[in-house]
């Protein structure tokens, strides 16, 4: 009785959140994920003070002021840099983690956040609207980074059951950063033409933060056994994160998995590109990456000041329902985190881009009739929230927890680079078509958006299985099938069944 009592106490110890996982958690995601959303959001409610620091600098150069195209362009440079940044530092993600580790190359963004601060903050003084261009390119390489490294080092650091709900802390705190951001916005705080530059500068106190207290926390225990082969300093960082000592199990099963690394060969960034056994799972993170940023989110937001302005809000109040709707967004993801590992990853991406589907369709109805119908401009509202609702539960938060459950540790490196730049290019296509299309097509541009959602909504049916509560190697075996090979397991080719009763017995026996 005594050891079947162990045995269980010993299985309900497993997957618990521990002060240190908690701290390592909320110190990578604010120091990496909040600067991420504060940046997006930052430039947009102190825009017309910084436009209008662009031509006072012009006209104090030239003694002309600068034209109305030339200072679209340059603003649109500004904003688009950001984006541009983020893609080329998706690209640095492979080489910097498999080099420094995950806490490494995190701690190595932190210049790609403190340096453009410092930029971004004297560039008023300096009388020089080029160091905000160049320091939004360099911030935006730290988003590019931490977009994808703090989801594949915390879900390395996670137990299988809270694999889910800890990967969403990222995204929870890239739309607490786009809050925090829309706040200080407001005119009376750092909205203003005396408080923008502050306001930029703010970025570098997350990165310092991180700087000073998470060399005290683990690096990834599969980075150490599996990359570096160093089991001795990966059990220690199991047993700190997990709260006690026996880690055997979850030891082995990361043996397991180098062994069936060795056996298929690692891999490349290039040879991901063309590894069959990993063909599915390459184009499901494209899929969901393009359909995340392709489903309108960006679109939604740049739209919603004039949709909450024709709907009758006072202009000097729009920027109070802003920060409404990004408390939404922020009430929204935390829901995820508490729902996801019950509900599943598949459930809420299908229940997330169905809900943003149907409010594209629905908004573009209301803005058609917006200007004739006097109680429609409040329908835009509702279709503006239950989109921004939709997309915090599915889209934003779950395709990065799922491409660190579908990639195995060679090769999850190299997909979150794929994936990521996807995302940034996507990102980046939007921010630049969207008002053309915008200028073309009017309400009728949120029709292309809910196409795109129906589309990924029916690959996700149709072919993403439900990863939850699963090792990265059953999860591979789900899709072998699918990509018609074998995973091999060990010197013996040891079927992963056959591995994982083998497993369980020798848990067992230790147990009673």
């Amino acid at each position: 009785m005594e050891e079947s009592k162990e045995l269980e106490k010993s299985v309900e110890r497993r997957g618990k959140l521990t002060p240190v996982l908690a701290l390592a958690t909320l110190i990578s995601a604010f120091g990496s994920s909040f600067q991420y959303g504060y940046n997006v959001a930052v430039i947009n409610s102190p825009a017309p003070f910084m436009q209008e620091f662009y031509n006072e600098t012009y006209t104090d150069r030239y003694d002309e002021p600068m034209g109305d195209n030339l200072l679209t362009l340059l603003w649109s440079v500004s904003v688009s840099m950001y984006p541009l940044g983020g893609f080329f530092g998706s690209l640095m993600v492979a080489p910097l983690v498999n080099k420094l580790g995950r806490k490494g190359t995190l701690l190595f963004n932190n210049i790609f956040s403190i340096v453009p601060a410092i930029m971004m903050g004297v560039s008023e003084i300096a009388k020089s609207y080029e160091i905000i261009i160049v320091a939004r390119f360099i911030v935006g390489i730290c988003a590019g980074l931490s977009s994808n490294v703090v989801p594949m080092y915390l879900g390395e650091l996670a137990p299988k059951n809270l694999r889910g709900a800890i990967g969403i802390v990222p995204q929870l705190f890239i739309t607490i950063g786009i809050l925090a951001a829309q706040v200080m916005g407001i005119r009376n705080i750092l909205g203003n033409n005396t408080g923008w530059t502050i306001m930029l500068g703010l970025t570098g106190i997350p990165a310092v933060i991180e700087l000073v207290f998470l060399p005290f926390f683990p690096e990834s225990p599969r980075y150490m056994l599996i990359q570096k082969g160093d089991e001795k300093n990966s059990r220690k960082a199991l047993q700190r994160l997990r709260g006690w000592d026996d880690v055997d199990a979850e030891v082995e099963e990361m043996h397991l998995e180098d062994q069936s690394e060795r056996a298929e060969g690692r891999l490349s960034v290039v040879s991901l590109l063309s590894q069959r056994s990993l063909r599915w799972q390459l184009i499901s993170i494209i899929i969901m990456n393009m359909g995340q940023q392709l489903s309108g989110v960006n679109a939604i937001y740049y739209y919603a000041d004039s949709i909450y302005g024709s709907a009758g809000v006072n202009e000097k109040d729009v920027q109070y329902v802003t920060v409404g709707t990004g408390a939404v967004n922020v009430f929204m993801t935390i829901a995820a985190v508490f729902i996801v590992e019950s509900s599943g990853r598949r459930l809420l991406l299908l229940l997330g881009f169905g809900i943003c589907c149907g409010a594209c369709v629905l908004l573009t109805v209301a803005l058609h009739f917006q200007e004739n119908v006097s109680w429609m401009p409040y329908i835009s509202i509702a279709c503006v929230i239950i989109y921004v609702i939709g997309h915090a539960i599915g889209p934003s938060p779950i395709p990065n927890v799922v491409t660190t459950e579908m990639f195995r540790q060679s090769a999850r490196p190299a997909a979150f680079m794929v994936g990521g730049s996807v995302h940034w290019i996507s990102n980046f296509a939007v921010g630049l078509i969207f008002p053309f299309m915008e200028r073309g097509l009017g309400a009728y541009s949120f029709i292309i958006f809910s196409v795109i959602c129906l589309v990924t909504l029916i690959y996700i049916w149709m072919v993403l299985p439900e990863t939850k509560n699963k090792t990265f190697l059953e999860v591979s075996q789900m899709f072998a099938k699918r990509n018609k090979t074998e995973i091999k397991v060990g010197d013996g080719d040891l079927p992963l069944k056959d591995s994982k009763e083998s497993l369980d017995n020798s848990e067992r026996s230790k147990a009673f």
